[in-house]
């Protein structure tokens, strides 16, 4: 019997120009639905994972194909709420060789900004549920969102849940008044484990933690303090060589034992 996991986040349209062109060079745009924590979602229901995405789509026919759009993967969409501001979007032009992508958001008034938390029954919503994953985009839209998740990360703790996060800190979110690494330190403190690495714990901690082995091996440490509730931490190291091409290689900590592995050169980036 497969697990059944949870995920919190935004569904969100991208519009691009075909190929590789700039808005400059195009009269077109081709749109996709998406999203941090919904391409988690939809990967993990792809690979025959028991799914469910909690998030707040547009009372429209363009949040009607959102939600196609996920039921399409199989993902239970019951505590998908609706509302009366529009999907957040965003346009993105991809990089080629040396030119590197170019992304601009329209999110901060959208209905996943204006979800309401009070609609969201989170014990039924995590009900059998054995996994709950976020990530730090998610707070950073809006109080609401950020109220949402604080709601569903509690309730998980109560429930004895297993929360996964990547804490991905948008210095171009957090409009709303909230300290974005004070709100993500918080919210950490419900995980269990850690998608992330030395550059994310800097963030959320303040500290200065080198990149190599011994100062991800610190970093982990001070992160386990500061939130004991972590166990498991999972960092990726990618090494940026064109925008269609780099390197990558992971590497993790579990119970104290650390973990690496070789590097992978991926070419091209799709």
């Amino acid at each position: 019997m497969s697990k059944k996991i949870v995920t919190f986040g935004e569904i969100i349209m991208r519009l691009s120009p075909p190929g590789n062109r700039t808005m400059k060079q195009s009269h077109e745009m081709e749109f996709f639905f998406g999203g941090t924590e919904l391409n988690v979602a939809s990967s993990l229901a792809t690979m025959g994972c028991d799914v469910r995405h909690i998030s707040s789509v547009s009372d429209d026919f363009v949040g009607e194909s959102a939600l196609s759009f996920v039921k399409s993967f199989g993902i239970d969409t019951h505590f998908i709420s609706k509302n009366e501001h529009p999907l957040g979007l965003y346009f993105l032009e991809v990089g080629s060789s040396v030119r590197a992508s170019r992304i601009a958001y329209n999110r901060l008034n959208g209905s996943f900004a204006n979800i309401q938390p009070e609609k969201i029954d989170w014990k039924k919503a995590l009900e059998g549920c054995q996994h709950f994953h976020w990530t730090g985009i998610s707070p950073g839209i809006s109080k609401t969102a950020y109220e949402a998740l604080k709601e569903g990360l509690q309730t998980a703790r109560e429930l004895g849940i297993e929360v996964t996060t990547d804490p991905a800190y948008r210095s171009n979110l957090w409009k709303y008044g909230k300290n974005g690494n004070e709100v993500l330190k918080e919210l950490v403190g419900y995980s269990t484990i850690f998608i992330g690495g030395v550059n994310e714990i800097n963030e959320i901690l303040g500290t200065q933690f080198s990149s190599d082995k011994e100062g991800f091996l610190e970093a982990c440490k001070a992160l386990k303090q500061q939130c004991p509730s972590i166990h498991k931490i999972f960092d990726k190291i990618r090494i940026g060589v064109t925008a269609s091409s780099q390197q990558t290689q992971g590497r993790a900590l579990v119970d104290n034992n650390y973990f690496e592995t070789e590097l992978l050169e991926v070419n091209p980036i799709v």
